[in-house]
Protein backbone atom coordinates (compact mmCIF):
# COMPACT_ATOMS: atom_id res chain seq x y z
CA UNK A 1 0.00 0.00 0.00
CA UNK A 2 1.31 3.53 -0.50
CA UNK A 3 1.79 5.87 2.09
CA UNK A 4 -0.65 8.36 0.47
CA UNK A 5 -3.46 5.62 0.72
CA UNK A 6 -1.96 4.68 4.20
CA UNK A 7 -3.23 8.24 4.92
CA UNK A 8 -6.43 8.75 3.12
CA UNK A 9 -9.62 8.65 4.56
CA UNK A 10 -11.59 5.29 3.63
CA UNK A 11 -14.24 7.75 1.62
CA UNK A 12 -11.43 8.87 -0.64
CA UNK A 13 -10.41 5.41 -1.25
CA UNK A 14 -13.82 4.54 -2.07
CA UNK A 15 -13.86 7.23 -4.48
CA UNK A 16 -10.89 6.18 -6.18
CA UNK A 17 -11.48 2.58 -6.45
CA UNK A 18 -15.04 2.99 -8.02
CA UNK A 19 -13.59 5.39 -10.46
CA UNK A 20 -10.30 2.96 -11.05
CA UNK A 21 -13.13 0.42 -11.74
CA UNK A 22 -15.59 2.68 -14.10
CA UNK A 23 -12.96 3.46 -16.26
CA UNK A 24 -11.12 -0.27 -16.49
CA UNK A 25 -15.00 -1.01 -17.44
CA UNK A 26 -15.51 1.09 -19.52
CA UNK A 27 -12.16 0.70 -21.84
CA UNK A 28 -13.15 -3.11 -21.37
CA UNK A 29 -16.44 -3.06 -22.90
CA UNK A 30 -15.90 -0.18 -25.42
CA UNK A 31 -15.04 -2.63 -28.42
CA UNK A 32 -18.33 -4.60 -27.63
CA UNK A 33 -20.23 -0.67 -28.35
CA UNK A 34 -20.72 -0.09 -24.44
CA UNK A 35 -20.28 2.04 -21.81
CA UNK A 36 -19.80 1.25 -18.22
CA UNK A 37 -23.35 2.04 -17.51
CA UNK A 38 -24.67 0.27 -20.19
CA UNK A 39 -22.79 -3.09 -19.25
CA UNK A 40 -24.30 -2.70 -15.77
CA UNK A 41 -27.65 -2.27 -16.81
CA UNK A 42 -27.63 -5.19 -19.81
CA UNK A 43 -25.32 -7.49 -17.04
CA UNK A 44 -28.35 -6.49 -14.43
CA UNK A 45 -31.00 -7.36 -16.99
CA UNK A 46 -29.38 -10.85 -18.13
CA UNK A 47 -28.84 -12.11 -14.38
CA UNK A 48 -32.53 -10.67 -13.62
CA UNK A 49 -33.61 -12.97 -16.41
CA UNK A 50 -32.15 -15.76 -15.56
CA UNK A 51 -33.28 -15.78 -12.24
CA UNK A 52 -36.87 -15.71 -14.02
CA UNK A 53 -37.55 -12.38 -13.62
CA UNK A 54 -38.51 -9.34 -16.13
CA UNK A 55 -38.05 -6.16 -14.21
CA UNK A 56 -39.65 -2.74 -15.11
CA UNK A 57 -36.81 0.24 -15.31
CA UNK A 58 -37.80 1.10 -11.97
CA UNK A 59 -36.62 -2.11 -10.83
CA UNK A 60 -33.92 -2.18 -12.67
CA UNK A 61 -33.17 1.43 -11.17
CA UNK A 62 -33.28 0.14 -7.74
CA UNK A 63 -31.77 -3.06 -8.26
CA UNK A 64 -28.27 -1.21 -9.97
CA UNK A 65 -29.01 2.02 -7.90
CA UNK A 66 -29.19 4.06 -11.22
CA UNK A 67 -31.61 6.99 -10.80
CA UNK A 68 -34.58 5.95 -12.94
CA UNK A 69 -34.46 8.79 -15.37
CA UNK A 70 -30.59 7.73 -15.77
CA UNK A 71 -31.89 4.26 -16.68
CA UNK A 72 -34.71 4.93 -19.21
CA UNK A 73 -31.59 6.99 -21.17
CA UNK A 74 -30.02 4.45 -21.36
CA UNK A 75 -32.39 2.42 -21.82
CA UNK A 76 -33.94 4.48 -25.04
CA UNK A 77 -30.17 4.07 -26.41
CA UNK A 78 -29.92 0.63 -26.39
CA UNK A 79 -33.06 0.17 -27.60
CA UNK A 80 -32.31 1.73 -30.34
CA UNK A 81 -28.62 0.00 -30.73
CA UNK A 82 -31.05 -3.18 -30.92
CA UNK A 83 -29.82 -4.54 -27.50
CA UNK A 84 -32.74 -4.22 -25.26
CA UNK A 85 -36.58 -4.09 -25.95
CA UNK A 86 -39.04 -2.07 -23.77
CA UNK A 87 -42.70 -3.17 -23.14
CA UNK A 88 -45.63 -2.03 -21.53
CA UNK A 89 -45.77 -3.81 -18.25
CA UNK A 90 -49.30 -5.28 -18.57
CA UNK A 91 -50.00 -5.12 -15.01
CA UNK A 92 -49.07 -1.53 -14.82
CA UNK A 93 -49.34 0.54 -18.19
CA UNK A 94 -47.56 3.75 -16.60
CA UNK A 95 -44.71 1.07 -16.27
CA UNK A 96 -42.17 -0.51 -19.12
CA UNK A 97 -40.66 -3.48 -18.60
CA UNK A 98 -37.15 -3.65 -20.43
CA UNK A 99 -35.83 -7.04 -21.96
CA UNK A 100 -32.16 -7.97 -23.59
CA UNK A 101 -33.07 -9.10 -27.66
CA UNK A 102 -31.07 -11.87 -29.00
CA UNK A 103 -28.29 -9.47 -29.88
CA UNK A 104 -28.05 -7.81 -26.86
CA UNK A 105 -27.93 -11.60 -24.94
CA UNK A 106 -24.71 -12.06 -27.27
CA UNK A 107 -22.81 -8.64 -26.52
CA UNK A 108 -23.69 -8.97 -22.52
CA UNK A 109 -22.30 -12.70 -22.78
CA UNK A 110 -19.39 -11.76 -24.16
CA UNK A 111 -18.95 -8.36 -21.87
CA UNK A 112 -19.45 -10.65 -19.21
CA UNK A 113 -16.19 -12.67 -20.04
CA UNK A 114 -14.13 -9.72 -20.55
CA UNK A 115 -15.36 -8.12 -16.99
CA UNK A 116 -14.60 -11.51 -15.26
CA UNK A 117 -10.97 -11.24 -16.72
CA UNK A 118 -10.82 -7.71 -14.74
CA UNK A 119 -11.70 -8.59 -12.02
CA UNK A 120 -9.77 -11.62 -11.62
CA UNK A 121 -7.11 -8.77 -11.96
CA UNK A 122 -8.67 -6.82 -9.29
CA UNK A 123 -9.18 -9.38 -6.67
CA UNK A 124 -5.64 -10.82 -7.35
CA UNK A 125 -4.51 -9.18 -4.28
CA UNK A 126 -6.92 -10.53 -2.30
CA UNK A 127 -6.27 -13.98 -3.22
CA UNK A 128 -8.56 -13.85 -6.24
CA UNK A 129 -12.31 -14.20 -6.87
CA UNK A 130 -12.98 -17.16 -4.64
CA UNK A 131 -10.54 -16.42 -1.92
CA UNK A 132 -11.47 -16.45 2.00
CA UNK A 133 -10.46 -12.70 1.50
CA UNK A 134 -12.69 -11.56 -1.43
CA UNK A 135 -15.70 -13.34 0.42
CA UNK A 136 -14.97 -10.96 4.05
CA UNK A 137 -14.55 -8.11 1.59
CA UNK A 138 -17.73 -8.47 -0.23
CA UNK A 139 -19.85 -8.95 2.81
CA UNK A 140 -18.25 -5.44 3.87
CA UNK A 141 -18.70 -4.05 0.84
CA UNK A 142 -22.24 -5.19 1.09
CA UNK A 143 -22.78 -3.97 4.31
CA UNK A 144 -21.60 -0.34 3.65
CA UNK A 145 -24.22 -0.41 0.85
CA UNK A 146 -26.97 -1.32 3.17
CA UNK A 147 -26.08 1.48 5.52
CA UNK A 148 -28.22 4.33 4.88
CA UNK A 149 -26.89 7.99 3.59
CA UNK A 150 -28.71 11.23 4.22
CA UNK A 151 -26.78 13.91 3.98
CA UNK A 152 -29.24 16.16 5.58
CA UNK A 153 -29.34 13.69 8.33
CA UNK A 154 -26.03 15.36 9.64
CA UNK A 155 -27.02 18.82 9.19
CA UNK A 156 -30.35 18.23 11.13
CA UNK A 157 -28.90 16.65 13.74
CA UNK A 158 -26.10 19.76 13.99
CA UNK A 159 -29.11 22.28 14.09
CA UNK A 160 -30.56 20.71 17.20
Amino acid sequence: MSSAAESATAGFLVWRLSTKWRVAVDRAVAPLGLTHAQYALMASLYGMRRSGLRPSQRQLADHTGLEPLYVSKLARALEGAGLIARARDPNDPRAMQLSLTEQGRDVTRRAIEVIQGLLDQLLEPLGGQDSARTRQFTRELATLLDAPLDPHTENEKEQS
